[in-house]
């Protein structure tokens, strides 16, 4: 694999066996729960199946970009307001930063394929984020048991800290921008042709779990549901049916076979 940094975004990448400079780009990140670095997500998810570099993000907050008291302080920034402190302004400034660091990754890798992204849970709010608002060709994404609907996932995140959340002007603008069930038309709009495949553990949570079906509703996308899968990928056997499940979709849509 290839370690770097992308326009100050670290990655990690594993290339196909023959790169040239029309082999597919895979680019997406990790969860904020296992796998929760980027080192975890190339080797839960490898998608070593797939002829096209693959590119694992890291997260801000997480890896090297991790704050003072790492995940004990992320647990307590997420305790202390989970939208405005953990969510939004992790999952904004991820997106914020991806043109830059695609275009950075283009040069370094010597590709100009076509553009799959790939996420989970925060991450895959990222890449919903990017698809909404960024102005990025992209052929093709498959998603894990995304942050689909902000609003939703706060107000579960009750029985994780023990009292409901206490929404304000501010924080309600924030789950605004990322309701991606609410935007649907937003990003039908905007990736007309996009294939996109989203991927949900039948053991999830219900804030996660029903906003997933209305977005692949509102977007005619694929929807697989994964018998005994919870939020995380945690289990070999789950990150092993995600990375099927991803590998085919991408091997699909980003390399059609010849006719």
């Amino acid at each position: 694999m290839i370690r770097g940094t992308a326009a100050g975004v670290p990655f990690l990448a594993r290339p196909p066996e023959r790169p040239t400079s029309a082999t597919p780009l895979v680019v997406g990140w990790h969860l904020m729960d296992p796998p929760r670095s980027e080192a975890a997500m190339a080797a839960a998810v490898p998608m070593a199946a797939v002829p096209a570099w693959r590119v694992y993000l890291g997260l801000p907050e997480h890896g090297e970009r991790a704050p003072a008291g790492g995940q004990q302080e992320i647990t307590r920034r997420a305790a202390e307001d989970y939208v405005l402190k953990l969510i939004d302004p992790i999952v904004s400034a991820a997106s914020g930063e991806f043109p830059a660091a695609l275009h950075a990754l283009r040069s370094r890798l010597e590709t100009n394929g076509p553009l799959g992204l790939f996420g989970g849970s925060a991450g895959g709010a990222v890449a919903l984020q990017v698809l909404t608002e960024q102005d990025v060709e992209v052929t093709a994404a498959a998603l894990v048991n995304p942050v689909a609907q902000l609003e939703r996932v706060a107000d579960g995140a009750a029985k994780w800290f023990g009292t409901p959340y206490p929404w304000t002007g501010q924080s309600r603008a924030a789950a605004a921008r990322l309701d991606f069930v609410a935007r649907a038309g937003e990003l039908a709009k905007r990736r007309p042709d996009l294939a996109l495949l989203l991927v949900r553990g039948d053991q999830d949570e219900p804030e996660f779990r029903e906003p997933l079906g209305e977005l692949a509703r509102a977007l005619d996308a694929e929807l697989i549901d994964i018998p005994g899968m919870e939020h995380a990928l945690a289990a070999e056997i789950d990150a092993k049916r995600v990375d099927a499940a991803f590998s085919e979709w991408f091997g699909r849509h980003l390399n059609p076979p010849l006719l």
